[in-house]
């Protein structure tokens, strides 16, 4: 199976989702964005881990989709105006 054509669809829609955040109107839709960017990048290293046959990849793939969930939520916590 080649993996180019995978490979050029994430980076277009990993591009689109970057315009989005330095073009985007409020903070809000960055976030979305910027959500976007990153659960684009966990499915960049899923595919990388069947490119490649490493189990390790889906593992730090996991692991980032934590970390940018919790990032998420704090920064949307920020925007809304909560205290923390």
């Amino acid at each position: 199976m080649t993996w180019l054509p995978v490979i050029i669809v994430m980076l277009v829609c990993i591009g689109i989702a970057v315009a989005r955040v330095f073009i985007g109107p409020g903070a809000p839709t960055r976030l979305v964005a910027f959500d976007t960017i990153n659960t684009l990048v966990v499915t960049s290293l899923v595919i990388l881990a069947m490119m490649f046959d490493h189990v390790i990849f889906v593992d730090v793939a996991i692991v980032y989709a934590l970390l940018s969930f919790a990032m998420t939520l704090y920064v949307a916590k920020y925007i809304q105006g909560d205290k923390f």
